[in-house]
């Protein structure tokens, strides 16, 4: 094939407006004013049976000889069954990768690829189906105890090794359950990564078996007849304001959760028919089910309804049944049932206002005698029992009315100190080696 056709520069700069294409042979031609008064280099191949056109830069930028240069090297890339569009592509990513690298380090950001780079894309992605209160603690432990110590590495270099240096610095405060919540994010940010295509594993994945396990912390609550009748007596003759009393007296009889009762709305109550509906957006639930789920109802016995009328008188008039003292259009602190535990006498480690769920969940199920079933479902909990769910509706709201009211009944009776229902009670524990112990003294007796 004919090559090096056109005979020199003079020819180039000879060029008149209108002219058409110049060829110097093997696919490399120039295109004339295709950019105002530049001229465009363009090289025509065939790969695979396709047609292509490369571009190879604009004249005078790009001479003769270097044009000729780049055709040549096309033309070798072609001969190896490569394709100089491939090459080139590739060159441009390498180029816009290196920009991007030097934008992300001048703005403070992190390197693209490195764990935090990653990290903060998952957490984009992910943080629109969690309550704020959530994914804001999700990001402080990332950004507190994670990105200062292997957020600029990129992920393929993590290794478990590193990985559980980082997590025994957040075990060696002390904070155990925190530990294996950040190994948990940190697994999900690799699974995100392995999702989108990285060639990678889970460094964390054989981890928990290293850290120390966290220790189960449950609410204070009390489940003995005899305690609970003692406190019952103690919240009827607390000296505190009316409306901390009845916060008081409604904990027990309820079974809802604090931060559920004390952002309690007069709307929501019928204490004519005695209903309470809370709003699906006060439970514990996802975000999903907070906006579209359905509210939990709370059947509420005449105990309670008494309760509710006489406080109506007081607060009926505002939005709130429990208003802050202070801020009336607030509801009550969530310390404030605990505080007035304390006034009471009665330690953190001895009941806390979310222990009340505990001591009815016990009591009503071993007491009572109730399905645990129905009692979780008081609960607003998942029930495990699969056919749970699949109670006659009707039925199993009326065993809720029932057992709500059984409940409320035998508070009022341990208070007042005339239950009827007896309670098991284990004897007190005699080890067999005191017979023993009687033998041998026994026999020291004198004859």
């Amino acid at each position: 094939m004919a090559l090096e056709m056109i005979k020199s520069d003079r020819t180039i700069k000879a060029l008149k407006f209108g002219a058409g294409r110049l060829s110097d042979g093997g696919g490399l031609y120039l295109l004339p004013f295709v950019n105002g008064g530049s001229h465009g280099w363009r090289f025509d191949y065939t790969y695979q049976g396709k047609r292509k056109t490369l571009s190879l830069g604009v004249y005078p930028q790009v001479g003769l000889a270097q044009a000729r240069q780049k055709a040549t090297v096309a033309r070798s890339m072609l001969a190896a069954g490569q394709d100089p569009s491939d090459d080139r592509r590739q060159q441009r990513a390498v180029i816009v990768e290196r920009h991007e690298a030097g934008r992300r380090q001048e703005a403070g950001e992190a390197p693209l690829g490195s764990f935090e780079e990653v990290a903060r894309r998952w957490f984009h992605v992910r943080q629109d189906q969690w309550m704020q209160s959530y994914s804001s603690k999700v990001i402080a432990r990332l950004q507190n105890d994670v990105f200062p110590f292997i957020g600029s590495q990129l992920l393929s270099d993590i290794t478990p090794k590193m990985l559980l240096d980082m997590l025994r610095r957040v075990e060696a405060r002390g904070v155990r359950e925190t530990t294996h919540r950040v190994l948990e994010t940190c697994s999900n940010v690799f699974r995100f990564a392995i999702a989108e295509g990285h060639d990678l594993t889970d460094p964390g994945r054989d981890l928990k078996g290293a850290l120390k396990k966290p220790q189960c912390n449950h609410f204070a609550a009390i489940t003995k007849p005899q305690e609970l009748a003692r406190l019952l007596g103690a919240i009827e003759a607390y000296q505190g304001t009316y409306v901390v009393r009845a916060a008081l007296k409604l904990s027990p009889m309820l079974l809802v959760r604090p931060g559920e009762l004390r952002k309690a709305q007069w709307c929501e109550f019928d204490l004519d028919n005695g209903l309470w509906y809370v709003p699906s957006a006060r439970l514990k639930r996802t975000k999903l089910e907070k906006e579209v789920g359905e509210p939990h109802f709370v059947p509420l016995p005449r105990q309670a309804v008494q309760v509710l009328e006489e406080l109506f008188l007081l607060t009926g008039h505002l939005a709130l049944v429990f208003p802050g003292e202070r801020h009336r259009d607030r509801p009550m602190s969530e310390n404030t049932v605990n505080a007035a535990l304390r006034a009471m006498g009665y330690a953190k480690d001895e009941m806390t206002a979310h222990g009340f769920r505990a001591t009815a969940r016990t009591l009503i199920v071993e007491a009572l005698g109730f399905d645990e079933a129905v009692a979780e479902m008081q609960l607003a909990h998942a029930v495990k029992d699969a056919n749970g769910t699949a109670y006659n509706r009707a039925e199993f709201l009326a065993k809720r009315q029932e057992m709500m009211q059984a409940w409320s009944d035998y508070l009022e009776d341990l208070r007042l100190g005339r239950s009827k229902i007896k309670h098991s009670v284990l004897p007190e524990f005699k080890p067999v080696t005191l017979r023993l112990r009687n033998t041998h003294a026994a026999r020291a007796l004198p004859l």
